[in-house]
């Protein structure tokens, strides 16, 4: 049974100024980074966002959509609109675009709130939104303490990281820049390891200390980690391919090393308290 509508929703053309912004929002990072906010699509993001207590500014619904995904928002205070027919489609980037969207705060967080974590992922020129969200999925399933995407990476806060994070990005603490020499530099002085990942040449993984406190370091997809980066790391790791297979994309790579990481970490705690 659908949800009444929630009372005080207005319906906006694809003219209205606020259906402009989101516009922006979703299409231009200058706009995103100018305004400190983004856009998130579909009932589980707005779930997600809610969950991690996240600045929700206001929702959109589309002409016709359930009323159900809006009621908690509306419940929270938070501003609901509904859009004219036909106007979502225009206004997302997808083929199918989901009946729901939001504008959120930016939930970055600076590198010094990463201080007292020991198992971080970090990376450098990584361009492909959808491997960025990867990479965010499999750092919070791992229990990783937070990831930085460092400066010339795709925007952490594109819809489509947003999307393919799958609502990682609320729940993992996420540094959006910083000049990863200096970043790799200040993760030094906490005393962890930095740990680059290779395609070919360095230690197996699975048969390196991941225990210790730990930084993989993600390169480009297509060139790896620039010089200057690679000359800082303490290690370089390499997962073994078999077939033709050169490497891993470097979501995938991400996934790999981190779930590693939580297996020699869980393995230690049982012995310990064995």
């Amino acid at each position: 049974m659908t949800a009444p509508r929630p009372e005080g929703t207005r319906r906006l053309s694809l003219r209205h100024q606020r259906v402009q912004r989101l516009r922006r929002l979703l299409g231009r990072r200058t706009a995103r980074q100018a305004e400190r906010c983004f856009v998130i699509e579909g009932p589980k993001l707005l779930d997600e966002a809610l969950d991690a207590g996240a600045a929700v500014e206001a929702v959109y619904l589309a002409a016709g959509a359930s009323q159900e995904a809006a009621q908690r928002a509306f419940a929270a205070g938070i501003r609901v609109f509904e859009l004219d027919t036909g106007v979502i489609e225009r206004v997302a980037d997808t083929t199918t675009p989901q009946p729901v969207m939001a504008v959120v705060g930016c939930v970055d967080v600076t590198l010094s709130a990463l201080g007292g974590a020991d198992l971080l992922v970090v990376g450098v020129d990584i361009r492909d939104p959808g491997n960025a969200g990867t990479v965010l999925r499999s750092a919070e399933a791992a229990g990783a303490g937070g990831v930085v995407f460092c400066d010339g990476s795709v925007d952490v806060f594109n819809p489509k990281t947003v999307r393919a994070s799958a609502g990682s990005l609320f729940h993992v603490p996420v540094v959006a820049g910083g000049n990863p020499v200096e970043v790799l530099a200040e993760m030094a002085s906490w005393g962890m390891q930095r740990l680059a990942t290779t395609a070919s040449g360095g230690s197996d993984y699975t048969e390196v200390d991941l225990t210790r406190p730990l930084a993989f370091v993600l390169g480009n997809e297509a060139k790896g980690l620039p010089p200057a980066v690679a000359g800082l790391v303490d290690e370089d790791v390499t997962i073994p391919m078999a077939g033709r297979t050169e490497s891993l994309n470097v979501g995938m790579a991400a996934a790999v090393v981190c779930f590693e990481a939580a297996r020699q970490r869980r393995r230690r705690l049982a012995r310990a308290g064995s």
